[in-house]
Formats: structure tokens, C-alpha cells, sequence
């Protein structure tokens, strides 16, 4: 272990408490009695599965769940503290980095930094003094990046630096990240926890929400774990001389579930019939940009009862490639052709595709997987609302049971179908989408980066779903950026690099090093 990588001394009493804390929403409660202490100069895990309330009490922290709605105490070195909203907190040196970035893309990286707290001469804003010191706090993040640059120009890795950027322009003594590395590559969420530990010896205290177990346990001090509203405990993590943590992955799931996953993903079953979908030279050019060709003669096949595998780095054109399937919802051009049972099958609007048995459940599930001021039930059946129709007319009762069968299936942790998709946990909307697309029974799934997001304990019931579907005879291609769930899920493995399909791996053939060999091969299929 580096010398950088030791843990500092946390001078004097922890820097923040907080008491008793609970929480209701109509019909829940989010948060009953936790507590969380929080050292100075520390990295701090807040763990625990999907609903456990993690995000909630952080918003209570930051303000967003202004005092009066909540009860309990908050102490910031030793001094009570009720914030009426987020100024508040952040008066306090305390900042909070929402999972969704809070950043408008139409103004610069500059103006993104210093909104609402412009720095101005006289009334002006002061563009000189803006610019300089924006370019500051970026070297201080590690971004080498114009000011000026608008923030649509840039990668979601270089969005999350400039929130952090934001964060330091206020002088934050506290930074709180929610999922901060969950739609970021591996060299990506490397370099930010890189930058966590340099934050950290500038004396800067980092509260780290994270379902990503490795990153976690490379860089925390502490974690505390909450499971169902309230805190289980706190883990002092001590480091030898390798690196290597006193606290296990293993150790800190039994906390967040409540029992121990032997395994992390579950076992095939069922048999793998013949081939059912092929797709062949399917060939896709970007949609705004003329000239730029996203996926370039792409063919696969997917056999019945069987999961796929498609393995790639971000800007491979997996996601292109899954969107222009279903039903051309991207791209321009599209060429190729996809064979159901050996026959053409026609894929030519998103009515078509799901007519002919495909469903693809988004990356993006918040933006285009559902209606989220919508509730349950309505999400559940609006991919096939004739399942759910008399003669042409929406049945109320008859949709009220559907939706309740499938929530029970997927096993949606709600109080009600009638509820809200907002305000479900990101893996339980998850559940949901899931649940819209199992109701038009496909016959083949494109799962989009499934678990994104999402806990461990949520990823192994959606993985029992996938094996569940598969097992009945259902196709399954599956794309994800996190290797160890291509090689625990599936049966044959794609890769993609540049548009273009690189290798095809059966699964006891395939590990980690021959799938990133392939994944950054530039040519087409060996």
C-alpha cells in the first residue's frame, strides 16, 4: 500500500452526527431511528440495497428534505444544525452530487460552476475572473477542459469532474456522491476514485454511496450499512501492507441482505434449443451525423433458451445496435435483416418488433423505459394494453390484477400497484420495466446494462428472472459494461468494438483478458 492510500488521522470528534433519524412518505417509512457518524478527512461508504433509504437520508442531510419534515438530530462538529434547503447545507460546507447530474447542458462549463453564486464586479459578472478561476478548481479535479466548453460537449465522466468542480467552488467540507461512477467506463471511475483519495488528503470528507462492491472496498475508511430503514452497523476498514481490506465483499453483502449470497449469480436450467433470432449485416448510420457510421455489418444469432452475451467498451455501438432492432428507434439507414424461425421478420416500426416477439428493456430507464408520475399498474401493462381491453376498451379490474400479478412476479417492493414509479428505489423500477416488456411474453429480450445502479440484492432476483425466462424456452441478449455479469449470465459471448461485431466467445472458452483483447480489436469478426 502507498503511502497516499493510508488512512489520516481524524482529528478530535467526528465531524458529523447524525441521530435518530426518521422519515415518512404517505404509506412508508423511509427511515426509522438510523444513525451515522462521519469522521473528519474520511471516506465514508453509506451501503445498502435499493430502498434501504440510503439516498433519502443524505437528502435529509443535504437539505432537500428540509428540517420539520423529518425528526431527529443532525450535528456538524458538535453543533446542531436544522437546513431549511439546500443553500443551507451548503453554507455549511456540505454538497451533495445526485446520481442524476444537476448540470444544464446548454451553458458552459464555467457558468455551471458559478450558478447561482456568479462571480461579478459592480452588478457584472466578471468573465475574466470567472474563467480563471473555473480553470482552478478543473486542474484541481484533473480535467483539462475549456471554460468555455458547453457541458453537451462533454463525456459523462467529464460531467461528473465538473460537479465535483461545482462542489469545491463552494468550499465544500463534506461531499456527499450518490452513485457517482454507475454510468462511468473503468478508466473513468478510476480516475474519480483516484481523485477521492487526493480530495481526501486535502482534508476534504467524502460520504460514497455505491453499489460497485470493488471500488468501495479500494477506497473507504468506514462503512455503515442501513437495510430497511435503519442502520445495521459500521465497519472500520484497516488495510495491510498490499492493499488489502480487513473487510470482505462477501462480509458486507450479509449486512445489506440479510443472509449470505453464495453465489452471485444463479445456476442455468433448461436446455438450449435451436436457432431462433439471427440478425444479419445489420448496418446503422448515426442520425445527426452524416457520414458517421455507428454500427458497421453486424451478425449475431441467439438460440432458443439460451443468453447472449454482448460485451463492449462505451461507444462500441452496443446500445445503437439494440435500439435500431427494436423497431428502428435510432439511427438512419438502417440496412440488414433479422430472420425469426428462419423467416424475415419485419422490424420496421416499434409496433412491429414487439408484434414479432421482441421487447428491449433501455439502458436509460428513468428517460425511456417509463412513465415515472405514472403508477405501477399503468407501467406495467402500456406495452400491451389489448391484454388488458374489451373490445377495443381498457378493463380497469382486469388490468388492476395483471399489473398486481406481474408486480408479485417481479417482486416489486411497493404498497400498491396504484403507487407511483418516482417514488419506487432505482431497482424496483428496474423491476417495473422489466415487468412491461415480460407482459408482452417476447420471445426474444434485449436487457440494455439490466443492473445498472442497482444492489446486489436486486441484481440477483433480476438474474433469477433472466434464468427464469431462458429456462421457458425465451432468447435473451444481454448487454452490459460490468464483465464478471457477461461471464456469470451467459451462455455465448459477442464483442463489439467501433460498430463492428469483434469475436464470438462460447462461455467455458471466454474470461476477462480474451474478452477485453477482442472488445479493443479494431477489425471486424476474426
Amino acid at each position: 500500500m502507498t503511502e497516499r492510500e493510508r488512512r489520516p488521522a481524524s482529528p478530535g470528534g467526528p465531524l458529523l452526527l447524525m441521530r435518530g433519524i426518521q422519515k415518512e412518505f404517505p404509506g412508508v417509512r423511509a427511515l426509522d431511528g438510523v444513525s451515522l457518524s462521519v469522521g473528519h478527512g474520511r471516506i465514508h461508504a453509506l451501503m445498502g440495497e435499493n430502498g434501504a433509504g440510503k439516498s433519502t437520508l443524505m437528502k435529509v442531510l443535504s437539505g432537500v428534505h428540509p428540517a420539520g419534515s423529518y425528526t431527529g438530530e443532525i450535528l456538524v462538529d458538535g453543533r446542531p444544525c436544522a437546513f431549511s434547503g439546500v443553500a443551507d447545507s451548503e453554507r455549511a460546507g456540505i454538497a451533495i452530487i445526485h446520481q442524476e447530474l444537476a448540470l444544464i447542458p446548454q451553458l458552459s462549463v464555467s457558468e455551471n460552476i458559478f450558478l447561482g453564486h456568479e462571480r461579478s464586479r459592480f452588478g457584472i459578472v466578471d468573465w475574466g475572473s470567472t474563467h480563471a478561476r473555473a480553470r482552478e478548481l478543473l486542474r484541481r479535479v484533473g480535467l483539462d477542459e475549456n471554460p468555455a466548453t458547453p457541458v453537451s460537449a462533454l463525456s459523462v465522466g467529464a460531467r461528473q469532474l465538473v460537479e465535483i468542480a461545482k462542489a469545491l467552488a463552494k468550499r465544500v467540507r463534506l461531499l456527499i456522491l450518490d452513485e457517482p461512477t454507475s454510468a462511468l467506463n473503468e478508466a473513468e471511475s478510476a480516475r474519480l476514485l483516484e481523485l477521492l483519495l487526493d480530495l481526501r488528503e486535502q482534508g476534504v470528507t467524502c460520504i460514497l454511496i455505491s453499489h460497485k462492491l470493488g471500488e468501495v472496498m479500494r477506497v473507504c475508511d468506514e462503512v455503515t450499512i442501513l437495510r430497511d430503514g435503519r442502520t445495521i452497523e459500521t465497519l472500520e476498514v484497516e488495510r495491510d501492507a498490499d492493499g488489502t481490506p480487513s473487510v470482505d465483499e462477501d462480509r458486507v453483502i450479509r449486512g445489506m441482505v440479510g443472509r449470505a449470497l453464495d453465489q452471485r449469480h444463479p445456476g442455468r436450467s433448461g436446455e438450449i434449443g435451436p436457432v431462433r433470432f439471427e440478425v444479419r449485416d445489420w448496418t446503422v448510420d448515426h442520425p445527426t451525423q452524416l457520414g458517421r457510421r455507428v454500427v458497421d455489418g453486424a451478425s449475431l444469432t441467439v438460440r432458443a433458451g439460451e443468453v447472449v452475451g454482448m460485451a463492449g467498451l462505451m461507444g462500441a455501438g452496443r446500445t445503437e445496435f439494440a435500439m435500431s432492432l427494436f423497431g428502428r428507434s435510432y439511427g438512419r439507414h438502417v440496412r440488414g435483416s433479422v430472420l425469426k424461425d428462419g423467416r424475415e421478420l419485419d422490424t420496421g416500426d416499434v409496433a412491429a418488433a414487439v408484434r414479432g416477439g421482441i421487447a428491449y428493456v433501455p439502458e436509460d430507464r428513468k428517460t425511456l423505459g417509463l412513465l415515472l408520475d405514472g403508477d405501477i399498474r399503468h407501467n406495467t401493462t402500456m406495452a400491451a394494453l389489448g391484454r388488458v381491453s374489451r373490445h377495443g376498451v381498457l378493463d380497469p379490474g382486469l388490468e388492476a390484477v395483471e399489473a398486481a400479478r406481474m408486480s408479485e412476479r417481479m417482486r416489486v417492493r411497493s404498497h400498491g400497484t396504484t403507487q407511483i414509479v418516482r417514488t419506487l428505489s432505482g431497482g424496483n423500477q428496474q423491476k417495473v420495466v422489466l415487468g412491461k416488456w415480460m407482459f408482452t411474453e417476447p420471445d426474444l429480450l434485449i436487457l440494455d446494462e439490466p443492473t445498472r445502479g442497482i444492489d446486489v440484492g436486486a441484481k440477483y432476483e433480476i438474474y433469477l428472472i433472466v434464468r427464469r425466462l431462458a429456462a421457458a424456452g425465451a432468447c435473451v441478449l444481454l448487454i452490459s459494461s460490468e464483465l464478471p455479469e457477461i461471464l456469470g449470465m451467459c451462455d455465448r459471448i459477442y464483442t463489439m468494438c467501433e460498430g463492428r461485431i469483434t469475436g464470438e466467445v462460447p462461455r467455458a472458452e471466454a474470461d476477462q483478458e480474451t474478452l477485453m483483447r477482442l472488445m479493443t480489436r479494431t477489425g471486424g469478426h476474426p
